[in-house]
């Protein structure tokens, strides 16, 4: 039996980094997906990029109104931007073109999360605050 030399892959072609902090905010299992097809496609010196609702939808299986739904998520919570584009068509008319994505750096959201959870925590801390002085009242 013969040994085969294992082809060599070059990281930067074969890969794309996936912050590690990302399992630790919350995000659907879809909002993943999407955000891990995303930067995938996305240009690295730019960090943008323009694929479809079709696209992105065929590439993690989902229907386009889900991918439209978790792009949504991602954009509320900080991780994408998005913007309109339109392309000309060969007559000369003017159409929607697919959203150019822009993804954001990953301490935005980081930052947003934890605002979120302080604020529901400052929330959660006056109702009992409230509860405790109703309480005190009926006795």
């Amino acid at each position: 039996m013969r040994f085969q030399k294992r082809q060599k892959r070059d990281p930067i072609k074969h890969y794309f980094p996936l912050p590690n902090e990302i399992f630790s905010l919350g995000l659907k299992a879809g909002e993943i997906a999407v955000y891990a097809f995303l930067l995938y496609c996305e240009d690295r010196k730019t960090f943008q990029c323009y694929p479809s609702y079709h696209t992105i939808g065929k590439a993690i299986g989902v229907s386009v109104n889900t991918v439209r739904k978790y792009v949504k998520m991602l954009e509320d919570k900080g991780f994408i931007t998005t913007e309109t584009t339109t392309i000309l068509t060969k007559d000369g008319r003017s159409r929607n073109g697919s959203l150019l994505y822009t993804i954001r750096p990953i301490q935005e959201p980081i930052d947003f999360f934890h605002q979120q959870q302080f604020q529901k925590l400052q929330e959660d801390s006056q109702k009992i605050k409230l509860l405790n002085l109703s309480n005190s009242a009926l006795q």
